[in-house]
This record gives C-alpha cells, sequence and structure tokens, in this order.
C-alpha cells in the first residue's frame, strides 16, 4: 500500500507505521525525551516546567564525562613496555627529547614520538666488488659486515639512510685497502690483515659521519680472480703451493741431516779426546816402563839387554810372515815360512775348535827363536870338539 493511498472517509493519507491520524514522529521530541533520561540517569528532574534549565545542566555533566573520559584513554595510550635488548628515542614535537632505557615508560601521545631501537642484534650486509690491486691487476673480492647500533639518537636522527651509509662506507674502505696491496697478497695470506685494515678505517668513516653504527667484525668471504683469467691464476697459485712445498721438504731434510752431522761430530771429538787419553796413558806408561827397565839394567845389565833382545826379535817374528836364517859356519840358509806355519796352525787350532789370535802367534814365535837357539848351540859344540 502507498503513502498517499486514501483511507477512511475523510480522505486523509494513510499512516503506514499504522497510527490513523498521527503524522511522521517529531524529531525535537524524540531528543527532548533523550535528555530527559539522561536527566534522570545522573540525578536531574524532568517536569514541565523546569525543561530548560535541566537540558542545560545535563549538556555540562555529559561533557564533563566525555572530557574525563578521554583524558584516562589519552593517559593510557601513553604507557609502553621497552624489552631489554632495545633502547627508544623520544622526539617531542619532532625534536629530540630523550633515550629511554629497557622498561614500563609513559609518554604522552600525540605529542612525543617514541622510535625503539634493537640495539643488541647483530646485522649483517654482504656486497661483491672488483677493483684494482696496488700492482695494477684486477680481483674480484666478496665481503661481509657484521654490524651493530651503538648509539640509537645517531642512527634514527643524524644520518638519513644508515645503512646505505655504512654500505657505501665500507666499499670506499675496501677499494682503499686493496688498491694499497700487491694482488698475491689479497689472494692468499693477506685477507685476514685487509679484514682487519678495512674493519678500523671503516669505523673511523661511520664515527665521522655520525651514523651510530659500531662495526663488529669484516669478514672477507672470497677473494678470487676474474673468470676469464682464472687458468692461469691457479697455475700460479700451484706453482706457488710446489715451491712451499719443496721448501718444507728441504727444510725436513735439513733439520734431518743436521743433527746427524751433528752428532757424528760430537762422536769425532769425542773420539779424539780418548784418542788423546790413550796416547797420554801409553807414553806415561811407556816412560814408567822405561824408568823401571833403567832401574833392572842397572841391576843386572847383561840379563837385561838379553831379554830387550828377545823381545825385540819376538816382536819383529810376529809381524814378519818368511824368515830367513843364516848359519853360522855354513853354506845353507834356513828358511822359515812363517804364515804356512800360521796356516797349519790355524787350521788346528778350528779343527780342534780353539781360536787363532796374537798369543798362539806369540807362543809359534817362541818355539820358532828356542829352536834357533838350539841349532846355534849344537853348531857351536860341533866346532869345538873340531
Amino acid at each position: 500500500m502507498s503513502w498517499n493511498e486514501p483511507g477512511g472517509g475523510n480522505n486523509k493519507p494513510k499512516d503506514p507505521w499504522g497510527g490513523g491520524d498521527q503524522g511522521p514522529p517529531d524529531l525535537d521530541e524524540a531528543l527532548k525525551k533523550l535528555q530527559q533520561k539522561f536527566s534522570g540517569l545522573f540525578g536531574g528532574r524532568s517536569g514541565s516546567g523546569g525543561n530548560s534549565s535541566s537540558g542545560g545542566g545535563l549538556s555540562g555533566a555529559l561533557l564533563l564525562v566525555i572530557a574525563a573520559a578521554a583524558l584516562v584513554v589519552w593517559g593510557l595510550l601513553g604507557f609502553y613496555q621497552i624489552d631489554q635488548q632495545e633502547r627508544a628515542v623520544v622526539l617531542r614535537f619532532g625534536k629530540y627529547y630523550d633515550t629511554v632505557q629497557p622498561g614500563l615508560q609513559w609518554n604522552p601521545p600525540l605529542i612525543d614520538q617514541v622510535i625503539k631501537v634493537n640495539t643488541t642484534k647483530v646485522r649483517a650486509v654482504s656486497f661483491r666488488e672488483i677493483m684494482l690491486t696496488k700492482d695494477e691487476n684486477i680481483v674480484e673480492m666478496r665481503m661481509s659486515v657484521q654490524y651493530v647500533i651503538d648509539d640509537p639518537s645517531k642512527f634514527v636522527l643524524k644520518v638519513r639512510s644508515p645503512e646505505n651509509s655504512l654500505q657505501h662506507a665500507a666499499q670506499s674502505a675496501i677499494r682503499h685497502v686493496v688498491g694499497d696491496t700487491r694482488m698475491d697478497l689479497v689472494l692468499t695470506e693477506g685477507r685476514e690483515q685487509i679484514g682487519i685494515e678495512v674493519h678500523q678505517r671503516l669505523q673511523r668513516y661511520l664515527d665521522m659521519y655520525e651514523t651510530g653504527i659500531h662495526v663488529s667484525k669484516v669478514n672477507v668471504d672470497e677473494s678470487k680472480p676474474p673468470s676469464q683469467v682464472q687458468a692461469a691464476f691457479d697455475d700460479v697459485i700451484k706453482a706457488r703451493e710446489d715451491e712451499e712445498r719443496l721448501k718444507n721438504e728441504a727444510q725436513a731434510y735439513a733439520n734431518g741431516i743436521v743433527p746427524e752431522a751433528r752428532g757424528r761430530a760430537q762422536r769425532q771429538v769425542e773420539e779424539s779426546n780418548a784418542y788423546k787419553e790413550q796416547v797420554i796413558a801409553n807414553a806415561q806408561g811407556e816412560a814408567e816402563r822405561f824408568t823401571k827397565l833403567l832401574t833392572e839394567y842397572r841391576k843386572a845389565p847383561e840379563v837385561t839387554r838379553e831379554r830387550l833382545y828377545l823381545d825385540a826379535v819376538q816382536n819383529v817374528f810376529t809381524n814378519a810372515t818368511k824368515v830367513m836364517v843364516d848359519v853360522e859356519g855354513g853354506n845353507n840358509v834356513m828358511y822359515l815360512p812363517l804364515d804356512k806355519m800360521t796356516e797349519h796352525a790355524a787350521t788346528k787350532s778350528t779343527t780342534r775348535g780353539q781360536r787363532v789370535d796374537s798369543s798362539n802367534i806369540r807362543e809359534l814365535t817362541n818355539a820358532v827363536v828356542e829352536q834357533l837357539r838350539r841349532d846355534e848351540s849344537n853348531s857351536s859344540s860341533r866346532r869345538g870338539g873340531r
């Protein structure tokens, strides 16, 4: 049914809410009813004569409640928590105000701006660069930088993009250090020293820029020549490794031969000292023997002379292998083959299980001398009988 459909005999429009003769609800009346309800809620009185005054008091009380509630909410929004690994930079009306330590903190909302910064997290940035060395060779290096935020206020306020500044400063530092280093050091044992020098130079740059960044460590992850000449550089590195290996082998050989030579030299020195002591002892013994022999000679010269003669002959016969004896008064020469006699004696001794030594030869010589004496005495007796 449409709103303007006739209803009843008086030809008035029909109320769609079923109100009959009533028109649409009055908005002012609804607001008054709502004010009366609030006035009754907060202790006001409603009546026909006091509607204006009660409405004014209601409006003031409502505003106070709303203001108090807003103030409470505003105060509660100002509380925040800072973790142990964080620091907070506080800006008041856009200007630096304070750096807040960990714990429960409060700052007025909409007035202060709080920026939290993690100061214990170790961050890392890596980059790869191709650069010239001191001897004008091209090398490719990959480096990583580990850092932490040391000063949150400088990190947030002094530099627009601290991490980009860090990367640019690191590239500048590595180029400066590599530009003062020969290529062989860059590719081999000089990488650790390069990392130390880059670390020091990079930290000076960051302190000068006031980035608030502290560099923990700089690692040279890789250093290699360009791929176009990689094969030639591999040959050079192999040659250096061979050189180092040969040096180590030579050093090992020297370490083995030098102590041995020193040992032989020491042994010769000891043998020389022993020979010296032996010669001195023999000389002293011979001198003492000669002194005692002189004493005995003075007591019995003939006997001592005979004994010295026999000892001399014995020594001569000991070293001789053949003896020719001229028999006095005859034309025959006696030949004594001492070597054959010695061999015969050695064979007999071996058969008997005996060992031939200087004592055996001395006994054989004594026997020959005694035989010569008997032959000489026999010859003398025969000549006397004639």
